[in-house]
């Protein structure tokens, strides 16, 4: 007969925290998919352009309610966090940046680069 003597664990488990980096590598898959969703909606928006005046009308009226523009919002800002991370990703194939100081710094700057694109094509295009 056998006993079950309690696993062995990692040191490094407990001692295991998520970096900037990690996060926002899983970010950018999420993004990727957000992505094909959004696409979903500009093919609706196509779609009822081509159908008729009034179905462009319907999808205008969801489009612009308090939660349609925040689809599009997020929207917005997971294509320009998806392009910066593509972007972050190519310069690192070249095996630039990835130094530690210059890695955070990139990954700093792709979401704020990302949230001021959002805010500023929403400002140009949307609020003004």
């Amino acid at each position: 007969m056998t006993t079950s003597r309690p696993r062995p664990t990692s040191p490094h488990l407990s001692v295991y925290h998520f970096a900037l980096s990690m996060i926002l590598s899983i970010v950018h898959r999420i993004t990727g998919v957000a992505l094909y969703v959004g696409t979903l909606l500009l093919m609706v928006w196509i779609a009822a352009a081509a159908i008729s005046p009034e179905a462009l009308e319907i999808v205008h009226a969801i489009f612009g309610s308090w939660f349609g523009q925040l689809v599009l919002f997020g929207y917005t800002w997971a294509l320009f966090h998806h392009l910066l991370g593509g972007l972050r990703y190519l310069l690192w194939d070249t095996a630039n940046g990835m130094d530690h100081p210059a890695r955070e710094w990139i990954i700093r700057g792709n979401l704020a680069g990302s949230i001021l694109l959002t805010l500023l094509a929403w400002a140009i295009f949307v609020w003004f």
